[in-house]
């Protein structure tokens, strides 16, 4: 059980590390760091519409690990015997 448990903070960390960069590329209101890699220029060309999609696509599935894992870690900890 204790290799589970430390599998599954392995992957929160590095699900966690991921969801924040990506949660920090899409585009804001006011641009954001997503204009800082050519994200302005495109929009204004209007041929984001592809990549901004996917990374719905790719942070929604990174939230839904995070969000398994958290509830995993949970159970092990609910129902480890001391």
């Amino acid at each position: 059980m204790a290799i589970l448990e430390l599998i599954l903070q392995v992957i929160l960390g590095i699900t966690s590390l991921l969801l924040t960069l990506l949660i920090l590329l899409h585009k804001g209101r006011g641009g954001g760091l997503s204009d800082m890699f050519g994200g302005g220029m495109t929009s204004a060309l209007g041929s984001s519409g592809l990549a901004e999609r996917n990374l719905n696509r790719f942070t929604i599935v990174l939230a839904l690990v995070w969000f398994i894992t958290i509830v995993g870690l949970g159970l092990i900890t609910k129902f480890q015997v001391i």
